[in-house]
């Protein structure tokens, strides 16, 4: 409860866990028969199911999870790993998160999809065919999908940021025009999160911890209170950074178009009537709203003066003759 709480007040907008029993989410032979622990599991002093095992949730901590969830004013979310997970976890949560691990699973994502809730969806070791198989699945569903982008790799390094692949959102907002995008991301720090937010993501799923220096699979490459506020902070600056996407003249900018843009000056004193010549001309900072701008100089050429000019005064339209 006291993490739940840490993660509120660092700005997190949703505490999500995983409801998952060791019998129905890893085979204990089927691990002790690969002859060895692979990847981040190789550092495991336990067997994987023994691993999965120590750290499944007890469903009668839902409600209460749930309920401290509501009382701070935080989304309670789960990701289910097993059918009857995804029938306990119904009266509790507006939203499922599917793992990367299940993506292929369509027997869990059809039961999911059957809930009629919104569901988030991991693609770590996905193939583009294996996205589209589910996300078929869950848009004839009719339930609204938010499709994340995932590495799987919990190894924690930091060399797997050559890994994340960030440009697969582009991807994904092709090939699934409207979707809502995030990111479920393994890796230290949060500069992931401000590519993926810059790339259209919304969704930004990272791990938390209250000590990084805990024994566990994920506490190295989690974030912590401090490290969390700095990437809400930062994205929420990023956010703002990131505009409308069009380009305009910025409310901002609207003095430094007089002192930064050049205009039409005389280049010395010219008196009226003179017919002028381009060597009448000089084109210099700065430009007052009136004055003609410089992609108009040869406009000028050739008209004649209605009044007289000082040198490094500026032309407006109503000093020239019109043309003939």
């Amino acid at each position: 409860l006291e993490l739940i709480t840490l993660a509120a007040q660092s700005g997190a907008e949703a505490a999500k866990f995983q409801h998952f029993r060791a019998a129905h989410i890893v085979s204990d032979y089927g691990f002790r028969s690969l002859g060895g622990q692979l990847d981040h599991q190789a550092s495991w002093s336990k067997s994987v199911f023994e691993v999965y095992q120590d750290a499944s949730l007890p469903w009668e901590w839902t409600p209460v999870l749930a309920k401290h969830c509501a009382e701070i004013g935080i989304e309670f979310m789960s990701s289910p790993y097993d059918i009857e997970a995804v029938a306990h976890l119904d009266p509790y949560v507006n939203a499922y998160k599917v793992g990367s691990g299940d993506v292929n699973w369509l027997e869990e994502l059809a039961f999911i999809a059957s809930m009629g809730k919104p569901v988030i969806i991991a693609t770590g070791a996905s193939t583009l065919a294996d996205v589209h198989r589910a996300m078929t699945l869950l848009t004839e569903a009719g339930v609204p999908i938010v499709l994340m982008q995932c590495n799987t790799n919990y190894t924690g390094s930091a060399d797997n940021l050559g890994f994340v692949n960030l440009l697969v959102l582009e991807q994904f907002a092709a090939e699934f025009p409207g979707v809502v995008l995030g990111l479920s991301d393994h890796t230290p720090g949060h500069v992931t999160t401000l590519g993926a937010v810059a790339l259209g993501a919304r969704a930004i799923e990272k791990h938390f911890t209250d000590d990084t220096t805990r024994e566990g699979p994920d506490h190295g490459f989690s974030l912590d209170p401090i490290t969390w506020r700095a990437m809400v902070d930062d994205t929420r600056r990023l956010e703002t950074a990131l505009g409308n996407g069009i380009k305009e003249i910025e409310a901002n900018e609207q003095q430094t178009i007089v002192l930064q843009r050049r205009c039409v000056r005389a280049a010395r004193d010219l008196a009226a009537g003179t017919v002028i010549s381009r060597s009448d001309l000089e084109v210099l900072r700065p430009a007052p709203a009136d004055a003609v701008p410089p992609q108009s100089v040869a406009l000028v050429v050739g008209r004649t003066l209605m009044r007289d000019l000082v040198a490094g005064e500026h032309l407006v339209w109503e000093d020239v003759a019109p043309s003939a």
